[in-house]
């Protein structure tokens, strides 16, 4: 029996109709197949963290990202704000206005490391990263510490160089890992590296100023030379007057006094308020010659916490109060730039006398 006009036609629709959701079908097995195909390239590669971890179980996209601390929240959030999953303290009201009004009220995570940490794999994992981010140091208890958490966790966890000098060769890594492109701000720290490692070199070693770093309320919390708190001061030159010992200590008065620094940076300005009325530290040359500056530290500390990126806008200002001759740039004017860039917010002069205040 050959078949009707209408059978054709009813026959004809079908097959249409059928067209798209088989062609829709080939696509998502298309699409299936190249995500199989870049997981592959990525395990061929044998990509690798800066510690010479292979992250054979990162998978592209990255599209949530936990940070372990502090400079891992700050090293993401300046290249992709958008993976960024929390922090690892909540941002506080003072410092909202300097972040993207999406960071700014991103929750508390906790941190796996450094002092104090407080997040549990529990929470990491119901967090649903695609990648745990780690930034500091490579060595052997931080590779175990991190192969462990991805051992338990079954999540790739990625340690990264924190140290300043490595900030251009890090952004380099981040940008491979979550498929971003980090050239700018890689090229934009390699800059600032370059242009301060140039000036400082043309100081002469008996002009290079001794520095004292005072942390806390009471300014008797210091860190010695080859500490990553004071990788700035030494990239800056400076004399770190408390020696070496690449560690955090507690100092009195006393040896601040008589290591005779002729430069006091601090982070807290209650001390330093309280410490222009102690005949104490009056005694020191840094107070007699009105050498007792405040970090700016909104978002984040310039000089000392956390050890990250924020750090570069602080050579700026460390070079403008140790060598003002050698570094005569606005400082305004590199701070609105650098806060655009890194920050993705550019403060206006209100906002900019608070970051400032102090500090010079």
């Amino acid at each position: 029996m050959r078949p009707d006009r209408r059978s054709l036609l009813l026959g004809s629709a079908a097959l249409a109709l059928a067209r798209p959701a088989r062609a829709a079908q080939g696509l998502r097995v298309q699409d299936l197949r190249v995500q199989d195909l870049r997981d592959q390239g990525l395990r061929d590669q044998g990509l690798r963290d800066d510690a010479g971890r292979v992250l054979d179980r990162l998978r592209t996209p990255v599209a949530r990202v936990f940070p372990a601390g502090p400079p891992a929240a700050i090293l993401l959030y300046t290249l992709a704000p958008d993976l960024l999953l929390g922090w690892p303290r909540a941002i506080r009201p003072a410092e909202k206005p300097y972040l993207s009004a999406r960071a700014a009220e991103l929750p508390e995570v906790g941190r796996l490391t450094g002092r104090g940490n407080t997040a549990n794999l529990e929470a990491v994992l119901a967090s649903k990263p695609d990648l745990i981010l780690d930034v500091g140091s490579t060595a052997e208890t931080y590779r175990s510490l991190a192969d462990r958490v991805q051992d338990q966790t079954g999540i790739p966890y990625a340690l990264l160089d924190g140290r300043l000098a490595a900030a251009p060769a890090t952004y380099r890594s981040l940008g491979r890992l979550i498929g971003r492109d980090a050239e700018p701000l890689a090229t934009l720290s390699e800059g600032i590296l370059a242009t301060v490692r140039e000036r400082v070199a043309r100081v002469p070693e008996g002009e290079r100023p001794r520095v004292y770093l005072a942390r806390g309320p009471r300014g008797l919390e210091t860190a010695r030379q080859g500490s990553i708190n004071v990788e700035a001061l030494a990239l800056m030159g400076a004399v770190n007057v408390a020696g070496p010992g690449g560690s955090l200590a507690q100092v009195s008065p006393e040896d601040v006094v008589a290591w005779a620094p002729e430069v006091i940076v601090a982070l807290d300005p209650a001390f330093a308020a309280a410490a222009l009325q102690d005949p104490l530290w009056q005694a020191t040359p840094a107070l007699a010659a009105n050498r007792l500056h405040v970090s700016p530290s909104l978002p984040f500390g310039w000089v000392d916490f956390p050890p990250s990126v924020n750090r570069l806008l602080g050579l700026w200002w460390l070079g403008k109060i140790l060598y003002p001759a050698r570094f005569p740039e606005d400082i305004r004017a590199v701070a609105r730039d650098l806060h655009g860039r890194l920050y993705h917010v550019t403060p206006d002069d209100a906002a900019l006398d608070r970051v400032l205040a102090g500090a010079l």
